[in-house]
């Protein structure tokens, strides 16, 4: 059955991966080069079977052609309508284009029952990061109300929550958990009754806490560069995968898609010609399993492929740490991150060169560390470090 219902999600789409390719060949040059490479014409595609046999196209490509040809690669058509661009960890530049909700987060917030009449307070970040828009796009498509709250000042945003009623919730479930909690605490009333929560996991042990205040919380499944991917429609029900993207799940060696129930990297083709974002990897780990209604399900993030962490929502890569903390007086470290009350704890633990002081360096790094990548951490000076990876991650998801 599971075998089926793969097969027939791919042939679906192959109508709208058919007028993509040859659109997108005839507008975007390096596209229409990566076909080429791959033996493919563009007239003669027909649907996912075709496209399967391009390469699998992964993040340190994007951002070496980021690179080779600034800012964006080739990667979209010359005379595409970009609204914002943004930077996530890399960096990577993503574009927004011109027209309603064009990361398709709409579906997720209609599931979790957003829509007009709700007040939405959106605690994404709208600080170069693409989520707050993305989150905002999708509510106002909606018909909702979006409260730009952003992170941060937990005192103002509550207090702004209460004042305004606020209905509705997107953001990190942590998050979520924290402004909860700061609100009991000064005795304001909590009126949010639904949220989507997303870019990191939910642990049972968290939603059902977060249930006791909010009665919908849902889970939903994106990235910067490809939108939504999956959502739930009911609460631990697996990720719906939207209708608008082509969403494979493939082998970790072969880039293959599987058809059965292993677990592979998450790899998503748009139908977006301006933007042909086609077998791009994620870097995430899932597989396909069948919801109670019977449909195509993904069964979660089940891990990383390689070795990025993601960290409070944004993702901390041990080369773009390293390249951080090139620090004179810095002459080693490693980032511990753990999970305390349900919250991200970052440390990262440096080793000091002789001559300098250890107070003014751990001052200096901590400043780096927020500037260049964007997290707050607890720097400590050690005598010496274990050998072994430059990011630990100790956290238990339980």
């Amino acid at each position: 059955m599971l075998a089926d219902l793969i097969a027939a999600n791919r042939k679906q789409h192959d109508p709208a991966i058919a007028n993509m390719v040859s659109a997108a060949a005839a507008r975007v040059p390096a596209f229409a080069a990566r076909l080429a490479a791959a033996g493919l014409d563009p007239t003669a595609v027909r649907g996912s079977g075709d496209v399967s046999r391009l390469p699998v196209l992964t993040k340190d490509q994007l951002l070496a052609a980021q690179r080779a040809a600034p800012p964006l690669g080739g990667a979209v058509a010359p005379d595409a309508v970009l609204r914002k661009l943004f930077c996530s960890p890399g960096p990577i530049y993503e574009p927004q284009l011109a027209g309603p909700d064009p990361w398709r987060w709409a579906q997720a917030l209609r599931a979790t029952g957003i829509g007009p009449g709700d007040r939405v307070l959106n605690c994404f970040s709208y600080h170069f990061s693409p989520a707050g828009a993305m989150l905002e796009e999708g509510c106002l498509a909606v018909g909702a109300t979006v409260i730009p709250a952003g992170v941060g000042n937990h005192d103002l945003q509550v207090q702004v929550a209460a004042d305004v009623a606020a209905t509705a919730y997107v953001g990190l479930p942590s998050y979520l958990k924290a402004l909860i909690d700061k609100a009991a605490e000064r005795g304001l009333p909590w009126t949010i009754r639904r949220a989507l929560v997303t870019a990191e996991p939910l642990p049972d042990s968290l939603r059902s806490r977060l249930e006791t205040d909010v009665p919908v919380v849902l889970q939903a499944y994106g990235t910067a560069e490809a939108g939504l991917l999956g959502f739930e429609t009911a609460p631990r029900s697996g990720l719906r995968v939207p209708d608008d993207v082509l969403v494979e799940i493939c082998d970790l060696d072969s880039g293959a898609p599987r058809l059965d129930d292993g677990i592979g990297q998450v790899v998503a083709t748009l139908f977006e010609p301006a933007l042909p974002l086609v077998r791009f990897g994620t870097g995430d780990l899932s597989a396909w399993t069948v919801g109670s209604d019977q449909s195509l399900r993904l069964a979660g993030v089940l891990g990383r492929l390689g070795e990025a962490v993601k960290v409070r929502g944004l993702f901390l890569h041990p080369r773009q740490a390293a390249a951080a903390l090139r620090i004179a007086g810095v002459s080693g470290f490693r980032f511990v991150v753990s999970r305390v009350d349900h919250q991200d704890s970052l440390r990262c633990e440096i080793v000091a060169e002789t001559g300098y002081d250890p107070a003014v360096l751990a001052a200096s790094v901590r400043d780096q560390i927020r500037a260049a990548l964007r997290l707050a951490a607890d720097v400590v000076c050690v005598a010496d470090l274990p050998a072994g990876s430059a990011i630990v991650d100790e956290r238990d998801w339980k």
